[in-house]
């Protein structure tokens, strides 16, 4: 996925914001999921919610205004109720800026945690 950095994505020195790649990470792994069939609208609206359970990030290389980022992203695993990505995202020189991991839990309406049904698991 690319992504093309705009002024609300940085901070006063035109870096973009740390928080910023979380938000980025978000829409890479929705991307990626729809890309498989999986739509996380439609699940949540049958009651199959996935929260974020862990998040891990190196930050190796800013960032700034004006720059494309492509965002590589992988699922790389899938079992009972959890879910797992990686991310890389570089900037247009290929330079590494971004590793990133995010565990994705499944839970129901009132949060409380349950397996991955089969039929969106086997789309994964």
């Amino acid at each position: 996925m690319k992504i093309k950095i705009y002024y609300h994505h940085t901070d006063a020195g035109g870096v973009v914001y740390y928080a910023t790649y979380l938000n980025f990470l978000e829409e890479a792994r929705t991307e990626l999921l729809q890309q498989r069939g999986v739509s996380v609208k439609e699940l949540a609206q049958e009651g199959v919610l996935f929260v974020v359970t862990r998040q891990e990030i190196d930050y190796k290389f800013p960032a700034f205004y004006g720059d494309i980022l492509v965002i590589d992203t992988r699922l790389t695993k899938v079992r009972g109720a959890r879910i797992e990505f990686e991310y890389e995202i570089k900037n247009h020189n290929q330079q590494m800026l971004v590793a990133a991991k995010t565990t994705l839990g499944c839970v129901d309406k009132n949060l409380k945690p349950k397996p991955i049904p089969a039929e969106i698991r086997k789309l994964m």
